[in-house]
């Protein structure tokens, strides 16, 4: 399939407005045009500082104008987020993401990231990082440190940002999109559905992505995990077909892209996982937490991945060949 940037909000909506099945098909065949079948790209997620973020997502426990009742916690030694990578490679991750809860990098954490960034990217994992805005600067200088992938999430469509952010703006997140991928990482990019949005948005949020001069080449499609605390702790829950829907769209519209089942997988069945993987999901996060909500464990994913014939997406090194090389050497 040609890889498009025009796509039309009608044609979006047309391909969301197909009878369910043909839709989970249609993207299917798509994904394994472009996929290993039954491949599955594992990733891991660890807090690096968590808590008294500035920003008011209202989705966020993390954000400092909420009463979620969250234990803010400094940023974490660099040995121990080392550590954590070890283990997440061992237990079959082939990307290590690290988020720190800020509206963006002071130049004095500068260092403390770009030495993460280069220790776990010796280890053999891809890195990504979710470090809020960036300038042009810090993306030029996270790149040349090795950061393969920098996550920036739209979360919505423009017209319902404002609805559920206020302390930055839409145009703020593609700019930092553009510092991104103008400094030579790849991009990963998504959104949240269940915000109390409609169809429209969640169409609108897949056409910005999708006419981006370059498709994100990972897409998280959240699902909102409500906190109490924050003002969408009662937020009418998306049935999960409309879920299901997005990511078949996105896989369609975006058919080179990584599509990932990201917060909100605890709350699926075996059942709709499967039916995620059957609609071109192909990468999720293992492990028992994603930031500070919790996640499906590294345990249910090999059981899930025995279930249903999966295999995870090896990474360059296993921690066995690492101790290999350093003997080695």
């Amino acid at each position: 399939m040609q890889v498009r940037n025009d796509w039309a909000r009608e044609e979006i909506q047309a391909l969301y407005e197909q009878p369910f099945l043909d839709l989970v098909s249609e993207a299917q065949r798509i994904h394994r045009q472009n996929f290993e079948a039954n491949t599955i790209q594992v990733s891991t997620l660890l807090s690096i500082k968590t808590g008294k973020c500035p920003e008011d997502c209202k989705y966020c426990s993390q954000s400092v104008h909420y009463d979620s009742k969250l234990e803010a916690e400094k940023r974490i030694a660099v040995d121990k987020v080392i550590s954590e990578a070890k283990e997440a490679l061992e237990s079959g991750s082939s990307r290590f993401c690290m988020g720190a809860a800020w509206r963006n990098p002071h130049e004095r954490d500068m260092p403390y990231v770009l030495e993460m960034v280069r220790e776990v990217k010796a280890l053999g994992l891809e890195t990504c990082m979710t470090l809020g805005m960036l300038n042009e600067s810090q993306a030029g200088r996270l790149h040349e440190a090795g950061l393969d992938y920098y996550n920036h999430n739209l979360d919505t469509s423009r017209e319902y940002y404002s609805h559920i952010i206020s302390t930055r703006t839409f145009d703020d997140r593609l700019t930092t999109l553009d510092y991104v991928r103008n400094a030579g990482m790849k991009v990963c990019s998504g959104g949240i559905v269940g915000l109390g949005e409609n169809r429209n948005d969640r169409i609108g949020l897949l056409q910005e992505l999708a006419t981006l001069p370059i498709h994100p080449e990972s897409v998280p499609i959240n699902m909102l995990v409500p906190i109490e605390g924050t003002p969408l702790a009662d937020v009418e829950k998306l049935d999960v077909t409309e879920w299901i829907r997005t990511i078949a769209v996105a896989r369609i519209i975006m058919p080179h892209s990584y599509i990932r089942l990201s917060a909100g997988r605890e709350a699926l069945t075996d059942s709709d996982q499967a039916l995620a993987f059957m609609a071109g999901a192909n990468s999720l996060f293992s492990g028992e937490k994603l930031l500070t909500t919790p996640n499906a464990g590294e345990g249910k994913d090999k059981q899930l991945f025995s279930k249903l014939g999966l295999k995870a997406e090896k990474a360059k090194a296993t921690v066995a060949e690492l101790s290999v090389d350093a003997m080695a050497s």
